[in-house]
């Protein structure tokens, strides 16, 4: 019977989608708080919860090297997070990787998991809204810069945007600098592009044909949001390679 209802509820988003209705708008209106800082502090709450379950499900293992049987939150939490880590070790090399993991691996799950509370009938993801993604790509451009100054000092960090050719160094200075400054924008815009594209997407489909016809939709919307989180990851993986590349000369030699 649950299963049933659980796929009623697949089947037949129109109770939600096509009357409009979103959870989070009418919050809005109650608590006069923007629905898309409702949904933010939903999905940090869940993370939080995803984080305490884990944390208890991995406190009560003998061996942590084993695996738990079937899907748990331990599990998928793990194969994302040696997924990404692996990932991390190709783009950044094992050194930086040990250095700034933790803050990728915080940005990934913090954008994927909004992006999936999207998929919900009823809901949406705070990452439809340019003020969630902007924030997020200003504080990946600041992470990165810090670290880049911290990893090789102002006055080196300043050079590595006058390029290698001294005679050139005035003109490529305001091209890097313009480049570089560009970066939280396009981060911003083509997260909060996508996943509100794909949103939309969903709602029309659910509202033309309730049942049935959506799902497809739903299983393209988990792999939007899955493949948004990750190449808002890989991007963040780069920027902190190529701004920390002078100090780690080994593991960065592929960005010269």
């Amino acid at each position: 019977m649950k299963l049933l209802g659980f796929l009623g509820l697949l089947l037949s988003p129109a109770a939600f989608a096509s009357g409009g209705y979103n959870f989070f708008n009418n919050a809005s209106h109650a608590t006069h708080i923007p629905a898309h800082t409702l949904a933010l502090i939903f999905g940090s709450l869940l993370i939080v919860l995803i984080g305490v379950v884990y944390r208890a499900q991995l406190s009560s293992v003998k061996n942590i090297i084993i695996p738990d049987r079937g899907i748990t939150t331990r599990n998928l939490v793990e194969a994302l997070g040696q997924a990404m880590h692996g990932t991390a070790k190709t783009v950044m090399g094992e050194e930086s990787t040990k250095k700034y993991y933790s803050y990728v691996i915080f940005v990934f799950f913090f954008i994927l998991i909004n992006n999936l509370i999207g998929i919900i009938p009823g809901s949406m993801s705070a990452n439809q809204n340019l003020n969630t993604t902007l924030a997020l790509g200003i504080f990946t451009f600041f992470y990165f810069n810090f670290q880049g100054i911290r990893a090789v000092g102002f006055v080196n960090y300043m050079k590595h945007f006058a390029g290698p050719m001294p005679a050139l160094a005035l003109l490529v200075f305001p091209i890097e600098i313009i480049s570089v400054s560009v970066r939280p924008l396009s981060l911003a815009l083509r997260l909060r592009g996508n996943m509100d594209g794909d949103h939309l997407i969903l709602g029309i489909f659910s509202e033309l044909v309730p049942y049935i016809v959506p799902i497809p939709f739903y299983a393209m919307g988990i792999f939007v949001g899955f493949l948004q989180a990750f190449v808002f990851t890989l991007l963040t993986m780069i920027y902190i390679g190529m701004a920390t590349a002078h100090h780690d000369h080994g593991d960065h030699d592929h960005h010269h």
